[in-house]
Parts: structure tokens; sequence; C-alpha cells
């Protein structure tokens, strides 16, 4: 099936519109979601993140534009079919859990069903059969106030898949949670799209939530300003319509072997990461070559990087014919490539050493690299992030949101690409 479960067309939501408060929440977004992915909607405060999900979900009606869910038009449903839509089509998880505290845990779970006229037998073992899956089958009888934060929001993910619907909208689902309730509900969360097939999409501003998701859309100001790609479930035949996947995107594998083994020292994980660090430098400054070329040079780089060879020998093979058991490449690629090689490895190893000009080279190495015109001020924030990242006093997803939320988007991506 290529076509998406949910179609957001230069959707457009102002508030206040004519007057002199007017507001442009969103301007001109287009997303296409297809079945079963997970997708996190990724920005800071005030970005529009919040107002696309309450467009798909209906809750917002569009100044402008279209949503089509399951190939319906939002805007072109009648009251009967839009009540329908809310009740089957979708489940929404809040930052402020919405429970109703008159009613127990296990009848605000039910609720959904009520209004669908389910008798309440049937409606109530589903409920505590939720609630059992969730781990809080023994607070079926309490009532909301008697629940911690994390036990709230998964009594509300427990409401929201009640009638079992395809979507899963959560709007900063963890924001009120402490971290270990949150990495539970994240987990929950990434259960419900792996195992149940549920198409789930959320809203955050936290970076370190984005490993979860399939693909990241970043707003900015109101507007879509990229995506990002972690694992790409949309079909084939969407792919063709959609454009191509640029190598910065092509990053995920790396990702995962770093998480998985992160308690491991730098030199074991040098060796582990030395096959993704070929691949990785050839995807960083390579295009424009026969897939068995880049094949070739790949396995050369790896010899390199082993120290089987010497940059002189790298180059030699680089440039050999394929027929004997070289890359095929020309001299004037291979001397390019071998420079860009050798300038990345010894910023590599100025980090590795933590020499005092590190910061500076890197920078320095990043702005040159991605052709980035900076501003004074935003160069010496720049610098003094990278400072903090050398000094391992902020992890990767503090240098990205800090990027993220104080200098121009283009360095933001550029860190993201190195990083």
């Amino acid at each position: 099936m290529a076509d998406p479960i949910i179609e957001v067309n230069q959707l457009r939501v102002i508030y206040n519109k004519g007057k002199s408060n007017e507001v442009r929440s969103l301007d001109g977004v287009d997303v296409k979601i297809y079945p079963e992915e997970y997708i996190i909607i990724f920005g800071p405060s005030g970005c529009g993140k919040s107002t696309l999900l309450y467009g798909i979900s209906g809750l917002q009606a569009p100044t402008y534009g279209e949503v089509f869910v399951q190939g319906k038009n939002l805007r072109m449903m009648t009251k009967k079919e839009s009540v329908e839509f809310h009740q089957l089509s979708i489940g929404m998880v809040f930052q402020a859990f919405y429970l109703i505290p008159t009613l127990t845990v296990l009848d605000n779970v039910c609720l959904p069903k009520v209004f669908r006229g389910e008798d309440i037998k049937s409606r109530r073992e589903k409920g505590m059969e939720l609630l059992r899956r969730f781990g809080i089958a023994e607070q079926a009888h309490r009532f909301p106030s008697q629940l911690s934060g994390g036990q709230k929001q998964r009594v509300s993910i427990a409401r929201a898949l009640i009638n079992d619907p395809d979507i899963i909208l959560a709007d900063e689902p963890v924001g009120n949670l402490d971290s270990e309730s949150a990495e539970n509900v994240l987990e929950i969360f990434k259960e419900i799209n792996g195992v149940d097939k549920k198409t789930l999409i959320m809203v955050t501003h936290n970076p370190e939530h984005l490993r979860f998701a399939d693909r990241i859309i970043h707003m900015k100001d109101g507007k879509k300003e990229s995506e990002e790609i972690n694992r790409d479930k949309r079909p084939k035949e969407a792919l063709k319509e959609e454009m191509e996947i640029k190598p910065e995107d092509m990053t995920s594998e790396l990702k995962l072997l770093m998480r998985t083994f992160k308690n491991l020292s730098l030199q074991q994980v040098g060796v582990l990461l030395i096959p993704f660090k070929a691949k990785q430098l050839l995807n960083h400054v390579l295009s424009e070559l026969t897939e068995e070329q880049v094949s070739a040079a790949e396995n050369i780089l790896k010899e390199f990087l082993f120290k089987n060879i010497d940059e002189k020998s790298l180059e030699e093979k680089l440039d050999l014919d394929m027929s004997e058991g070289g890359a095929g490449w020309n001299k004037k690629r291979v001397q390019h490539f071998s420079g860009r090689v050798k300038e990345i490895l010894s910023q590599v190893e100025s980090v590795m050493n933590d020499s005092d000009s590190s910061t500076i080279s890197i920078s320095e190495y990043i702005v040159k690299s991605f052709n980035i015109h900076l501003d004074p001020e935003s160069l010496i924030r720049f610098r003094s992030f990278i400072k903090l990242r050398m000094e391992n006093k902020i992890d990767r997803f503090g240098l990205l949101q800090r990027c993220y939320l104080n200098t121009p988007h283009e360095i933001y991506r550029s860190v993201q690409i190195v990083h």
C-alpha cells in the first residue's frame, strides 16, 4: 500500500486573522505519514508542532489547506462522520492526562466505549485487559488522585487504545513525568507502534526522544523546516514520489551501534566502528560513483583505517583498475577524497588528544565544509557549545538542542551529520 494514512496539504492556521494581533501558528505545512510509522514532530516551544498535531486530529480547524486521514478530508466530514472519526480512528494522549477525577481508573479507560453504547461487561473486560498489559490492574478501582503521574499516563494510554484505533496521537506525553516514568511511557509507545502496528505521532521538544522515531519532522516558526530519517517504513512506491534520502539521513546504523556499545572503552568502540566509519566517510565525501566502485573503495578504506595500508597505498588502490583489485577511480577524485579523509581524521585525532586548539579547529572545519556564514556572535556561541561537548559537560543531544535553539539551522544540520 503506497497511499499515506495521513496527508496534510498546505495547512495554515491563523489566529485573530486580519487583526493587529494576528498570529500564524502554521504557515503552509505539507506532511505525508504512512501506515505503521512512528513520527515525532520536534521543535522549540511555539513552533507550531502541537497545532499541527491538533490539525491532524481534527480538533483544530484549518484556516487554509486540507487534512486527509485514511482518505477522508476532515474539513468535508459531516458531524456524524466526525464523531465516528474521533471515536474509532484516532486515540489521543495528552501531557495533562485529562482523566475524570470522579470516575475510577477502570471507568476512565472504558469511557470511550460508553459513548459507543457497548455493554458494561464487554467494555470492562477490555479495560481490564489493557490495565493488566500496562501493569496497573491493581489500581482499577482507585481514583486518579490516588495515582502517580506515570500511572495516570498509562491509564490515559489505555483509554486511547480501548476502541482499537489505527492512529495514536500524543502531545508532549512525558512532559509532566520524572525520567523513569517518561522512559516507561516511551517504551510503551514503542511497543504500540512495533507490536500493535499502530501509526504513532508524538510531539516533543526533547531531543533525547528522537531515537524512538522512524521519521522526525523538524518545525520552526510555523513551518516544516526539514525531515530526519532513522528508519524508513514508507512503501517503495511512495518513496519514488518523495525526495531522495540524503547521505546525512543514513546514519541510523551508526547511531544504533553507538547506543548498543555505549559502555565500552573508546578504543573498543573505535575498532567496532571502523566498517561504519568507512561507509559514513564515503557518504560524506562522495557522489556519482557506481555501487561497485563504492563497495570496492569501502573495503580499501577499511584497510586504511585498520592501518594495514598507508595513505600512499590508499591512493594507489583507489586509482587502480577494478579488474586489478582497485576501485577504478581517477586521480583527481582520489586526491580530493584522500585530502578530505585526512582532514576529517585529523579532526578526530584532535578531539582524542584533547588539544587546546581543537574547539576552534572543529568549528572552523564545520563552517568551512558546509559553507556556512555566521555572524561573530553566532560563531562564539557555536564554539562554546563545541567546547562543552568536548569537555563532556553535555551529551550529543545537549549539543544538538543548543545548536537548534541558538544558532542558524545550517549549523544544527551540519552538526547532526558530523557528530
